[in-house]
Parts: structure tokens; sequence; C-alpha cells
């Protein structure tokens, strides 16, 4: 039996593959992509107070650089959270894919990707891989990429030393360590009405001992030509953190996003 967040993950996926299917049903090819950058930036600001105490930011910037017959995608992603005066959430994490075009639906990827979470038990994990991916639908309103590599992973797990009121008062950082990673990807979109769009991103670093799987869903309603509500829901599973440590992490988000 699949623990919690992966059957989770995969009824999501299936989910994704038969909207996209549907999608697919007459659908017109999609257009050439446009040479340059485009992109988009997200930022969103929760506060309560009363019985909870609690703020919360958190921002993400997306760019694509379309030159073929490579595309360029970079990620800038930061999350920071206080509540009741104590920071009880602070991650900061970037990542690079280029992607070389070999057919109209085949192509080679580079990526790379590192990740500072103050409260996951790793000081910080770094990977890069390579390997190909697979347009499975790539039309005007449905697109699904599938990828599948191998790559090298560092990473340095921390012990957490907290007081009675759940502050961090020390970390203490074990050793390093490097492994052999299997690499898989999911990138799917899907438009479901003329303002209101879906996209899903799935990875997973596979190695011996501790695997991270990510995912990211996310609903955007545009409110005009550049400006949408985007709710999303994300999770992350360190299958082996440190003792005392929970694996799994999620956070569900409101959030104003502007394209360009």
């Amino acid at each position: 039996m699949l623990p919690r967040s992966r059957s989770s993950v995969v009824r999501a996926l299936i989910v994704i593959l038969l909207l996209g299917e549907m999608g697919q049903a007459g659908a017109d090819p999609a257009p050439p992509p446009v040479p340059g950058w485009a992109g988009k930036g997200q930022l969103g600001y929760v506060s309560s107070t009363g019985n909870t105490d609690a703020q919360a930011i958190n921002a993400n910037l997306d760019m694509t650089l379309t030159h073929q017959p490579w595309k360029d995608d970079l990620h800038l992603g930061g999350l920071y959270g206080v509540n009741a005066g104590l920071v009880s959430a602070e991650r900061w994490d970037a990542a690079w894919q280029a992607n070389y075009t070999v057919s109209s639906a085949l192509f080679v990827f580079g990526a790379l990707h590192f990740e500072h979470d103050m409260f996951d038990g790793f000081q910080f994990q770094a990977s890069v891989a390579t390997g190909l991916g697979y347009k499975v639908l790539n039309t005007d309103a449905s697109k699904l990429s599938v990828q599948l590599g191998a790559g090298y992973r560092d990473l340095r797990p921390e012990n957490l030393i907290k007081n009675d009121d759940g502050a961090v008062i020390e970390r203490i950082p074990g050793e390093s360590q490097q492994n052999i990673i299997m690499s898989a990807g999911l990138n799917y979109s899907q438009r479901l009405t003329a303002s209101t769009s879906l996209t899903d991103t799935f990875s997973l670093e596979y190695a011996a001992g501790n695997s991270l799987i990510t995912n990211n869903l996310s609903l955007a309603v545009k409110i005009s030509t550049k400006l949408a509500l985007a709710l999303g829901y994300a999770l992350k599973d360190n299958t082996q953190p440190p003792s005392g440590l929970k694996q799994l992490d999620t956070i569900t988000t409101a959030n104003l996003q502007y394209a360009f």
C-alpha cells in the first residue's frame, strides 16, 4: 500500500491524465513558441490575529527563454512564516532546466536544483541531472510532458534542537551525503475556460537513503490580460528525514499572479 503522500500524488496524476485526454479531443495544435522571454511572478501574504497570531509570505518567479532549438526555464521561490512571534517556515529554492529539441515531441534536458529549508532537517539539497523528455500532449489547450533521467545529488542533514516554546536554538549539521539519483518529472497545463487554467508540476529525485518528491498544483483565474488570482497546493516529501522530523510538508496558498 502506498504512503498517503504518494497515493495522493498518484490520484492527482490520474485525474490530470484524464483531463488531458478530454482536452485533446478535437483540439487545435499548439502554435509554435514565440522566441524571447516570457514568464510570471506571484506573491501571496496571509496574516491572522486573535486566537492564532501568524503571518506568512510566499513569492515565486518563473521565466522561460525560447531560442530554438533551445528552451531555458528558470524558477526562483521563497517562503517565510511567523507564528506567535517565532519563525515557523523559511525556504528558498532555485531551479534551472535547459531543453534541446530533437523532434516535435522528443527533447533532451539538463537540470540544476538547489533548496535551502530551515525546518525540513536538511541544511541544503542540491542536484544536477540530465535525460530525455517527451511531449505526450501539445495542443493549444492541453500540454503534458514527461521526462526521465539520472544525475548526482549533494545534501547535508542537520539536527534541530528546540526549546520548550518550539523555537530552534541550535542546529547541528551532519555529514554531507552524495548520491547517484534517478530523476523523473511531469509538467501539465490545461486551459479549462477562456480565463481559467490548471497547472501541475511533479518531480522525483530517487536515491538510496532519502528521496525527494515534490508536487505543485495551481488553479489560476484571470482578472485582466496580465493579472490573475491563483490558488495553489504544494507538497514536499523527504522520505527519510533526520530523526524527530516529519517527512511530509504541504502548503496551501492564495496569490496574485502577474504575467509578462
